[in-house]
């Protein structure tokens, strides 16, 4: 590994990061980052590279759909932030696998945080978890992201790397380029009857931005980290929180019988799992003090309007 000499320019005297899928959150780190890291950012699409030269990475084009446009990666910087999700089909992630090659043919990177899902648990019955919870994924998506986890972990114990699994929930933030909810409460789209529906669970982008870079330092070897808020609240009371916060009337409600000719294959399955998330270790371990402790915090904050949760 290569480390930067006293003599040389202050930009290589930064500690350096390498980011894989630059996206929304990448974006935000960038911001709170790029002043004090060199930060390397990976992306597959070549004209990214002068959005994120103008947050201050150095853009470097590369697909981990095509292993050999990787190099060796691991002689870039010795943290590495994994926010690509796996492919869109199949069990496995081998995008993930790609880039642990990548980086073990340049060196060992020394940390590796990872965007992982909550939804590698499956449907709880609407019970607390903690990171010890076993996953049980019912989607081949879950089964992905667990596959890249087992990854992940096997590269930590081999190399000697402190690995941290992030796992994510519902994202949102006013300025995320997500579909909103206030066009579906507009809709009139339906949500499941309050018999029927599902805990989810929730984190601001800001927040998450923030839980990546306290992981980057003070995540523990190996560990599960839920990156989610506070808040225990049903999808259904969700959009009746952006409904009042609109002055809109709030959503139909249907029940679960009546509701799969209403929705999407994707958002049936997401319906059909409930779980309530504890973020003890976030605070604990990683010493986070969340600026958006629950989603009403989040949602309030916003002006010109409010950003819908990515289904985890």
């Amino acid at each position: 590994m290569l480390t930067p000499q006293p003599g040389r320019p202050a930009v290589f005297r930064k500690p350096r990061l390498l980011i894989v899928g630059c996206g929304d959150v990448g974006e935000r780190v960038l911001a709170q980052l790029a002043s004090r890291y060199r930060v390397f950012a990976l992306t597959s699409h070549p004209e990214r590279g002068p959005r994120l030269r103008s947050l201050g990475a150095r853009a470097l084009v590369g697909d981990l759909d095509v292993p050999a446009t990787l190099g060796r990666l691991g002689a870039l910087a010795p943290r590495v932030l994994h926010l690509a999700p796996p492919p869109g089909q199949g069990t496995t992630d081998p995008r993930t696998l790609a880039l642990l090659r990548a980086l073990a043919r340049g060196g060992v990177a020394e940390r590796i945080v990872y965007a992982s899902t909550s939804g590698v648990y499956g449907d709880a019955q609407g019970a607390r978890l903690d990171e010890t919870r076993s996953v049980a994924p019912a989607s081949d998506r879950a089964r992905r992201r667990v596959a890249a986890e087992r990854l992940l972990r096997w590269y930590g114990r081999a190399f000697a790397a402190v690995v941290t699994l992030l796992r994510i929930p519902g994202i949102y933030a006013s300025d995320r380029a997500q579909g909103s909810p206030r066009e579906r409460v507009v809709r009139g789209t339906p949500v499941l009857a309050a018999g029927d529906d599902v805990y989810t669970n929730h984190i601001h982008a800001d927040d998450l931005a923030r839980i990546c870079i306290a992981a980057l330092h003070r995540g523990r070897p190996q560990r599960v980290v839920h990156a989610s808020d506070d808040t225990e609240l049903k999808m259904g009371d969700y959009f009746d929180l952006v409904a009042d916060l609109y002055g809109l009337a709030r959503p139909p409600r249907v029940a679960r019988s009546g509701a799969a000719e209403q929705f999407s294959a994707a958002t049936s399955s997401f319906m059909s799992e409930s779980r309530r998330l504890v973020n003890r270790r976030l605070k604990t371990e990683l010493r986070v003090k969340l600026r958006y402790p629950s989603v009403r915090e989040g949602l309030l904050s916003a002006s010109g309007g409010v950003g819908f949760p990515a289904v985890d």
